[in-house]
């Protein structure tokens, strides 16, 4: 993955607030809208794309495109900044691989621990009965 090349490829919309900020929320626009086509993307493979697209299955729509937006703070610049480490931690996490599962194997002492105790727990409850004579 080229990350120079995938940051050259977002795409930033700047659009206006809700929240914090009064009478400047309703004359600047801080909220930051990014837009990534992933399925037109030159800096990943084709291996990474069918990936992230599984990953990103929900987020992404019909056209391939991911959109995240980032309104937290009231500076664009620094929303520009938390949502592009966003999309690139996600991008990230989206690779990463999986472990394989390595079966366990139940220790034979643990077995053998664990009939001893139904037997006597058995055992006792058994001795709790009245004798039967017959």
């Amino acid at each position: 993955m080229d990350l120079e090349l995938l940051k050259s490829e977002l795409v930033y919309k700047a659009v206006r607030s809700s929240g914090s900020g009064g009478q400047n929320v309703n004359k600047v626009a801080t909220k930051v809208v990014l837009y990534f086509n992933l399925t037109a993307s030159l800096a990943l493979s084709a291996l990474e794309k069918n990936k992230l697209e599984v990953f990103f299955k929900n987020r992404i729509n019909k056209e391939g495109i991911l959109i995240l937006t980032a309104g937290d703070s009231r500076s664009q610049y620094r929303n520009k900044i938390s949502v592009t480490k966003r999309l690139l931690d996600l991008i990230t996490e989206g690779l990463k691989e999986n472990k394989k599962r390595k079966p366990t194997v139940v220790p034979k002492s643990v077995k053998k621990k664990r009939l001893n105790l139904k037997r006597r727990t058995s055992e006792k409850k058994a001795n709790r009965k009245p004798p039967n004579i017959d």
